[in-house]
């Protein structure tokens, strides 16, 4: 990939791609990769084969080439781009410039990645690199934030990881069963069919990142189990990965109940989104107040993430950030107004 100055303009250049397929990768399609970096740089690209002329702000320029350059690796790697692995590469590349200017995006490591047999993926925020950096060194992860951070699905990445590497034995995958908001009344069939619509969402991580068929045989031998969180009550988990998913709805029993189920030789990751509550009103959040009590001590890691992490699309990520606000401008008190009660 090379990247040449225009002469006629200070702040235009133009790169250019090995070939219109490589090009083609890192374009999108119909050249929507293009078209985010446009939006969220405020730059101009014109695409003319393998060829791309960016015209802007003299350093929005520059942060679009680097951009454009982190793609157009992993192209060559045979790894298309998404919209979303675009806005890691932004993410990424300007965290590189702040922390270390002048260098390009291939004169330092990039963010964290986490590989299984089936498929790699690369973290996309500097949030994420934190939380598979955490996931690697402590024995005890939380991660906390909105919908749409990846946070479940990157604890089910390393924690298949870690069972194809032989770091663990089995994996272990819980949930509250907590409705919604609704009342779902008695569900038919034996205890996997009556727990499965809870824990759905983890067997579709399992899947993304494990062949389905390696997930069945791996639940029929016990290597891999997915069960409700009431299901851990007495056991002591020892060479596993444990997660448990949408920890807001565990209680404070619940949630010291299953964080002293950790034995010799496993790692425990707790997720959820303390904003999404579905306990009875009054009732305390085990996650919250988990947090706080374990903050600082050895061996656990907390990970916080914001509505700018969010990876799952782009109107998630604003419509996090409209009930936030919203949440935001309840709290706080108008101060235009007095108190004249004696």
């Amino acid at each position: 990939m090379t990247a040449s100055p225009d002469r006629v303009a200070e702040a235009e250049q133009t790169v250019s791609l090995d070939d219109n397929r490589t090009a083609s990768m890192v374009f999108g399609h119909y050249d929507q990769n293009l078209a985010r970096i446009e939006r969220r740089l405020n730059v101009s690209l014109n695409a003319n084969g393998n060829h791309v002329v960016i015209k802007g702000a003299t350093e929005a320029v520059g942060h679009a080439q680097r951009v454009l350059q982190i793609l157009f690796e992993r192209a060559r790697a045979g790894q298309p781009a998404t919209l979303g692995d675009v806005d890691g590469a932004m993410e990424e590349c300007a965290l590189q410039g702040s922390l270390f200017p002048g260098e390009t995006p291939g004169s330092r490591s990039n963010f964290e990645q986490i590989a299984t047999r089936k498929k790699g993926v690369r973290a996309r925020t500097s949030a994420q690199d934190f939380y598979i950096r955490e996931l690697r060194q402590r024995e005890l992860v939380f991660a906390a934030g909105p919908a749409g951070t990846g946070k479940t699905w990157l604890a089910v990445g390393h924690a298949v990881s870690l069972l194809e590497q032989g770091a663990v034995e089995r994996l272990i995958l819980s949930r509250p069963a907590v409705e919604a908001g609704e009342r779902l009344g008695f569900l038919p069939g034996d205890m996997r069919e009556k727990v499965d619509p809870y824990l759905r969402p983890i067997y579709d991580a399992l899947q993304d990142f494990m062949d389905p068929r390696m997930v069945e045989r791996g639940m029929q031998t016990g290597m891999i189990e997915v069960a409700p969180l009431a299901f851990m009550r007495g056991r002591t988990l020892s060479n596993a990965c444990v997660l448990l998913d949408e920890a807001q709805n565990a209680t404070t029993m619940q949630m010291k109940m299953f964080l002293t189920r950790l034995g010799e030789g496993s790692r425990m990751i707790v997720t959820g989104d303390p904003s999404q509550t579905d306990l009875p009103v009054g009732q305390k959040s085990g996650l919250s107040e988990a947090i706080t009590l374990l903050s600082g001590l050895e061996g656990i890691g907390h990970v916080t993430f914001t509505e700018a992490d969010v990876v799952r699309h782009d109107l998630v990520r604003r419509i996090v950030a409209a009930y936030e606000g919203a949440d935001r401008q309840a709290k706080t008190p108008n101060r235009g107004s007095k108190d004249w009660s004696l």
